[in-house]
């Protein structure tokens, strides 16, 4: 078998989607290849086409398939044009020749085996076989909707002429899938052979129960919609999963095409000449009269053939599908059922590619071209189930619409967020959790009583990036840079600078002078902790750490620079309220009067340091978002802990316990503790946690590293 990345389409059916394409000026195709190969497909079906596997019999040539696509995409003109420029030949002859002739004759017969059977006149029962089959109405070529007596009623018909096919073509799936119901129950018994069992139904005089009869009718199936109808959340989507998960993943053949950007570059005139070019007019004629000629009867009935060669390509194929749909997990049945069913709808699909071409057999490059077409099919259908779910929906709303909104407001652009209030609430907690992980920041504030909800879609910081300006004046004068991080040290190590953590308007320093965007977090350290233990405690971070002019040995005064995961647009109140809680969640006391957003810093020419780690995340610091108020609340809940305790407590779990006490202590040991200190901490510590070590462990253990750290230190200071 070959390579499934190399394969091609069917080269009649890609010269139709290329017309299409010119008609419509659309550049997606995957829409038009859906549609051309069902119409492919109806019209084998239609003068029964079949195939003769080796392993399964014959098996009908036949189509479902669901094709979805945005409004404007160009379905209705697209139709049209198939159905009025490629399909009337073939309707025509097909209706009021072929079809009448083939059914003329198997009613003949019909009445034959009736007259033998129930020894009456032949010319009696064949006006009454030719009776009952005109009260079942004229042959449908198509229809939108229906119910399943009618459709058993026009299969009647067609076993009656064993001829034509049941095809289902509805437009707007969405606002017509509640009502057909039934009809799409009824289909799926009929997918693969054509066949469905009889409904059993009182024999009255009004209403006479037919005598059945044996045999198949092929059945295509196309569904057109636009995807945010049928995926809207609630019952239609509902009904539409149900749908997939009871046999329609394994069955159709699905196109997802979006609307591609329109080619700007084409100049009015030249639309006009694509649109008006005759010789795709000519080749719409010519495959008209071709595919109007495969309407008569000498093309009835034809049981393709399979050679060994391509047997073998299909039993690969069906092997490969199968093997791959083993790779999903148990709750990924709907996916499994699709992709262990390919092989089966690609050798559908070939048979409808070799009846067009006018073969009596699959080749292998009707097969291949199905298969291309089947693989694209399962993008397609991962497509429509990775669509975004309405609270994803909710979420982008937020990001996008930058201004803060009402339940009011979003209630009048989104129609999903009708409804009760527990589902508006459940709603937006799920949009605000899928931001969480998405990179958009939702953040709820109330005023009268009123929520008002505004979000940001925040960008990761590139640390090329890192945003600042600097003067050699307090106020005026400041350039505006983007400057690598690994450079900053440059900057802060100059003597007379100072610089900002904000781009500035006109070089001038003012909180309204400040340009949304900022990705580096600034901190003044001038007590509490010396810069060893400071570099111990935030290890795991990357940072800048700069001594200030002030500093000592005895007493460091020093800065550390975060750069952000994320980069930030605030207001001066919220950006004071990020700071805020920034230095909250320090292990460290540091100065908190400097968390005005203008605030400017100075450089030295001092000692520096980086360290490399994890970039500090900004979300857990954004004020009235939900993983602030989470932080908050663990931060409430610990108020018996000081900073340095709430540290390493919060890093405290099952497995790391003694690991995160021995650093505790070690900490308490570089600020100077006493042994007994240091222990009666530790101590202190262990017991306030929940899974807390045994003290006998400690002692064994912990304290001993402790004691040689506290005599190596004291012997360093003699």
């Amino acid at each position: 078998m070959k390579n499934l990345d190399s394969l091609s389409y069917h080269p009649e059916m890609e010269k139709l989607v290329n017309v299409l394409c010119t008609k419509t000026q659309n550049d997606n195709p995957m829409f038009f290849r859906v549609m051309v190969s069902y119409y492919f497909a109806k019209v084998a079906s239609m003068m029964r086409c079949n195939i003769q596997t080796h392993e399964r019999g014959v098996i009908p040539v036949s189509m479902y398939a669901m094709n979805l696509a945005s409004s404007g995409f160009g379905k209705g003109m697209s139709t049209n044009i198939v159905e009025e420029k490629v399909l009337y030949k073939f309707k025509d002859n097909f209706l009021d020749t072929t079809f009448p002739e083939i059914a003329e004759k198997q009613l003949a017969v019909l009445a034959n085996k009736k007259a033998i059977k129930t020894g009456t006149d032949p010319d009696t029962a064949l006006e009454a076989t030719q009776a009952e089959f005109d009260s079942l109405g004229t042959l449908m070529f198509g229809f939108d909707s229906g119910t399943t007596p009618a459709i058993k009623q026009m299969r009647h018909k067609l076993l009656m002429a064993n001829a034509g096919s049941l095809n289902f073509e509805s437009d707007e799936a969405a606002s017509n899938l509640l009502g057909n119901v039934d009809v799409l129950n009824t289909f799926l018994e009929l997918y693969d052979l054509g066949l469905v069992k009889q409904k059993l139904l009182k024999n009255t005089k009004e209403n006479t129960r037919v005598e059945e009869i044996t045999g198949r009718t092929p059945t295509n199936m196309m569904l057109f919609g636009t995807p945010a109808k049928l995926m809207d959340g609630a019952k239609i989507e509902e009904e539409f999963r149900g749908m997939l998960s009871t046999g329609y993943a394994r069955r159709c053949i699905f196109g997802y095409s979006k609307i591609s950007a329109r080619d700007n570059t084409k100049t009015a005139e030249e639309i006009y000449d694509q649109l008006t070019d005759n010789t795709t007019d000519v080749y719409l004629d010519q495959l008209a009269k071709q595919l109007g000629g495969l309407a008569d009867k000498v093309n009835f009935g034809i049981n393709l053939s399979l050679t060994k060669a391509v047997t073998i390509i299909m039993i690969e194929y069906k092997t490969n599908c199968e093997i791959r749909a083993e790779e999903f997990g148990d709750y990924e049945e709907i996916q499994k059922a699709e992709m262990a069913h390919r092989y089966f709808k690609a050798l559908k699909l070939a048979g409808a590619y070799a009846f067009i071409d006018g073969d009596h057999e699959i080749t292998e490059d009707n097969l291949y071209a199905a298969i291309h077409l089947v693989e694209r099919s399962g993008e397609s259908f991962y497509d429509i189930l990775r669509r975004p779910k309405n609270y994803e929906k909710l979420a982008e709303y937020i990001a996008k619409i930058g201004r803060e909104v009402t339940h009011v407001d979003i209630q009048d652009d989104l129609p999903f967020f009708h409804g009760s209030e527990t589902h508006r609430r459940e709603l937006m907690n799920l949009a605000i959790a899928y931001g969480v992980k998405n990179n958009i920041s939702i953040t709820k504030t109330f005023t009268d009583s009123i929520e008002f909800i505004q979000g940001e879609s925040l960008d990761e910081t590139d640390l090329d990036e890192m945003v600042v300006s600097y003067s050699t004046d307090i106020t005026e004068g400041y350039t505006n840079e983007r400057v690598p991080f690994m450079e900053l040290n440059k900057l802060v190590n100059l003597d007379g600078y100072h610089f900002v953590a904000h781009h500035l308007l006109d070089g001038y320093r003012k909180d309204d002078n400040c340009m949304a965007g900022f990705n580096l977090a600034v901190i003044d350290v001038d007590d509490g902790i010396d810069i060893p233990t400071a570099k111990l405690l935030l290890k795991d971070f990357t940072f800048l750490l700069y001594e200030t002019k002030r500093s000592t040995p005895d007493k460091n005064r020093f800065r550390i620079m975060f750069p952000l995961s994320h980069t930030l647009k605030l207001t001066k109140a919220t950006y004071k309220e990020f700071m805020n809680n920034l230095y909250e969640w320090l292990p460290f006391e540091v100065d908190t009067v400097t968390n005005n957003i203008s605030r400017k810093w100075q450089t030295h020419p001092g000692a520096s340091f980086y360290n490399t780690g994890e970039l500090l995340d900004a979300t857990l610091f954004i004020a009235n978002t939900k993983r602030a108020e989470e932080r908050k609340i663990v931060i409430n809940d610990q108020q018996s802990f000081n900073a340095l305790q709430r540290w390493f407590l919060n890093g405290t779990n099952q497995g790391n316990r003694s690991n995160q006490l021995i650093k505790f202590g070690l900490m308490l040991v570089d600020a100077g503790k006493s042994l007994d200190d240091v222990k009666n901490a530790v101590l202190d510590f262990n017991n306030r946690l929940p899974d807390k070590l045994e003290d006998a462990e400690i002692y064994s253990t912990l304290f001993q590293t402790i004691t040689k750290k506290i005599m190596e230190r004291d012997t360093c200071h003699i």
